[in-house]
């Protein structure tokens, strides 16, 4: 009796051919930028100690108080699944003593980030992102190199259709004195038990309500960026500054909050008008005071997430990533033994040159192996046979077009490069 096939969980965002190749170019091109900007690797557990997350992300969110993957391990310790970067970037900076040394300390990461969200498209449990952060310095110029390299990351993609929406969150100062009339507000307000208390511990997840009713209540809620300290409005007016002088445009929103409590000062998110519901394909923001929350010094930081899932999406959306950028240079055709460890001795070389080159296994007949070339959707094909190796000539067929060249098997790179 047949076993019952066994299917991935609901809401797994996961790639297989010949997606995955382009889910791979949207990832590297993503962190392609903050490379050439000198970010370095970290790379992290995907569990971490579920303290961490309700300390550094905060209770009051969504995330934490509803969204986390949390389960306790074989020694009764409180695991969770991490559902975003920044707080174990910041456990891994802490407990290796990264902030002890140069500073900012400039770091990206990918990998996969887990929600337990209503699935819907673009938007799953298992999700990808690249992220990157910078630590230790409170620099206007950071803040917008952070937002240039995302911008990059957007733009090598080919993506036009997407907006950087930014406002700045402020200081302790700030904060403080727009809580007190925000608060005053609220409580004119009829709210639901679960959301008066949401606003008891911070009062500005009521801007990130997406319900009609709440949006159309928060309408004349005192906003924050009216209460900027003169030094948050200057650091914010310096990082404009820099944006415009970086070509980047962008969008004021002073109702933007983000989903996570650690934002400060300088806050973002990039929109792509295509997406729907599910329209963020990335953010960020500054920290400040995230680190001393979690046990180690009182230093800035500011970074991003970017979502490869939609930037994926975004891209075949606007129709600039197809599967043809990523088919083979050359497809070989061995008939033979003889010619089997030829072919394996010419794609290696041509491998080692940066070539990507597939080979026909299984004795197929040519007729069959020329239907497996075209299926490949390589750019060229040759058949490897007797005369071929006698001679030291193929025959380099360009699929797309059938013309054919003759060409030396040893001068097959200069003919690829052409």
């Amino acid at each position: 009796m047949a076993q019952q096939k066994i299917s991935a969980p609901k809401g797994v965002s996961e790639y297989a051919p010949p997606r995955s190749s382009a889910f791979e170019f949207v990832r590297d091109s993503l962190i392609a930028p903050a490379s050439r900007a000198g970010y370095q690797l970290i790379e992290l557990p995907v569990f971490e100690d579920t303290e961490l997350f309700k300390r550094g992300v905060g209770e009051s969110t969504d995330v934490v108080s509803k969204e986390m993957y949390t389960f306790e391990d074989r020694g009764g310790r409180s695991i969770t699944l991490r559902p975003e970067g920044t707080a174990g970037v910041m456990r891994a900076v802490i407990e290796h003593g990264l902030d002890r040394g140069q500073l900012p300390v400039k770091v990206w990461y990918s990998g996969q980030f887990f929600r337990a969200e209503r699935p819907q498209a673009g938007r799953y449990r298992q999700f990808y992102q690249v992220g990157i952060e910078a630590i230790g310095l409170d620099d206007p110029a950071i803040d917008a190199e952070v937002i240039a390299i995302a911008d990059a990351g957007f733009k090598a993609l080919g993506l036009k259709k997407y907006r950087l929406e930014i406002t700045s969150l402020g200081d302790l100062q700030s904060r403080a004195a727009h809580r007190v009339d925000l608060l005053k507000f609220i409580s004119t307000l009829e709210l639901d038990e679960a959301t008066a208390a949401r606003a008891a511990i911070n009062p500005l997840r009521l801007f990130d309500d997406k319900r009609d009713e709440m949006k159309k209540a928060m309408q004349n809620a005192p906003l924050l960026i009216d209460y900027l300290t003169d030094e948050s409005r200057e650091h914010f007016n310096r990082v404009i500054k820099y944006l415009d002088a970086l070509g980047i445009s962008y969008v004021l929103n002073p109702r933007m909050v983000r989903g996570l409590d650690y934002y400060t000062g300088t806050t973002f998110e990039f929109v792509h008008e295509l997406l729907g519901a599910q329209s963020g394909i990335g953010g960020g923001g500054r920290y400040d005071g995230l680190m001393e929350q979690l046990g180690g010094q009182s230093l800035s930081g500011i970074g991003f997430g970017l979502g490869v899932d939609r930037a994926l999406l975004a891209a075949e959306a606007e129709g600039v990533i197809g599967s043809d950028a990523f088919v083979s240079d050359l497809f070989i055709i061995p008939l033979g033994d003889e010619a089997k460890l030829q072919a394996l001795t010419v794609a290696s070389a041509l491998r080692a040159q940066g070539k990507t080159v597939e080979i026909a296994f299984g004795d197929r007949a040519l007729k069959g192996a020329m239907k497996g070339a075209d299926k490949s959707g390589a750019t060229y094909v040759i058949v490897l046979g007797e005369s071929e190796i006698s001679t030291g000539t193929v025959e380099l067929k360009e699929m797309k077009s059938g013309v054919s060249t003759s060409v030396k098997i040893d001068s097959l790179l200069e003919a690829l490069e052409k």
